[in-house]
């Protein structure tokens, strides 16, 4: 399977550079790898496919990561990170900051390159933390379990993206078209500032699971049987639960709520590792990267120059993925 893996992975890269709106002869594509190549590929493979490669992998990382700890914590086989409110709050804040930047500081401002879009990582990643610490706090008031941490984020994630939404239609449509762009989940335009952004969420995502790695093996079961093994349950709960939603929160932030991802690929890990635990984590991690890579690369070559947002593929795929995948499972 490891074998299997990793040509896998190795393909779905080598397509993801050498393939795209842009018929760049292969060639071409190997000499900028190599550090020659004419200055219009160098251009297009490392400033435009390159970053946005980079910045899937990572973001792919994230979804996949957050919804393997939310399932595990919550023992919720669907949850993922709209669970926590973390996309709904990081939609309603990126929607609040464009209104209030384009009404306060450039009230004429109606078109897409006016917009402060460098912004919008941070501003979705403040709103997705703030809800997801919002529905901490009033689960760990009413008792921290699986089920209210599971019925407080519904609830208010319903609430917000409702507002989201309200605020999105009485907008007008000339200001919003970069809102229903990162709401439908997007790698378009990601620059290597995007990679940036999300490398250090990465590395101390990656970083915490050797710590959390046995606490997660336990929050698998309930409360009383994880204390009986001497786990402070309320503790590392809530370490998991900081470090998915800051791992979703930041993915969000930087390439929009894109959906499926979270949710899909941890019943793949599990269903291609069995109970084998340590190896079904390793390969969310690896597949969460390659298929928002290999979905990234599809929107391209199908959408061409008018290319489809990434989260539209995962949803087309994914439903019908998730429903056989369970079909075989259940």
């Amino acid at each position: 399977m490891s074998a299997a893996l990793a040509i896998l992975t190795v393909l779905s890269l080598a397509a993801a550079i050498f393939l795209g709106v842009a018929d760049i002869p292969m060639a071409d594509v190997a000499a900028v790898l190599t550090g020659g190549g004419s200055a219009e590929a160098r251009l297009i493979i490392l400033d435009i496919r390159l970053p946005r490669i980079a910045t899937g992998i990572l973001a792919g990382i994230h979804f996949s990561l957050a919804g393997y700890l939310l399932q595990t914590i919550t023992r919720n086989p669907l949850a993922d990170p709209s669970l926590m409110g973390v996309s709904q709050g990081a939609t309603l804040s990126v929607t609040i900051f464009l209104l209030f930047t384009v009404y306060v500081f450039e009230p004429g401002s109606n078109t897409l390159a006016e917009l402060p879009v460098a912004w919008l990582p941070a501003a979705g990643l403040a709103g997705g933390l703030l809800a997801g610490g919002i529905i901490y706090l009033l689960a760990f008031r009413l008792g921290l379990s699986a089920l209210r941490i599971t019925l407080c984020g519904v609830a208010v994630g319903a609430v917000l993206h409702a507002v989201a939404i309200g605020l999105i239609a009485g907008w007008g449509s000339a200001r919003i078209e970069i809102i229903l762009e990162w709401l439908s989940g997007s790698l378009y335009a990601r620059s290597w500032d995007h990679a940036l952004f999300l490398l250090p969420f990465t590395i101390a995502g990656l970083a915490m699971l050797p710590v959390i790695y046995r606490p997660l093996t336990l929050l698998q079961f309930d409360a009383s049987v994880a204390r009986s093994f001497g786990l402070g349950y309320k503790r590392q709960f809530s370490l998991v639960l900081i470090v998915s939603s800051a791992l979703a929160a930041s993915a969000v932030g930087a390439v929009g709520p894109v959906v499926f991802i979270g949710l899909v690929v941890p019943h793949l890990a599990r269903f291609l590792a069995g109970r084998n635990f340590m190896l079904s984590l390793v390969l969310t991690i690896v597949l969460g990267a390659v298929i928002v890579t290999l979905g990234d690369l599809i929107g391209r070559l199908l959408g061409q120059a008018e290319e489809i947002p990434i989260g539209v593929v995962t949803t087309v795929f994914g439903v019908p993925f998730l429903l056989a995948l369970l079909r075989k499972t259940m």
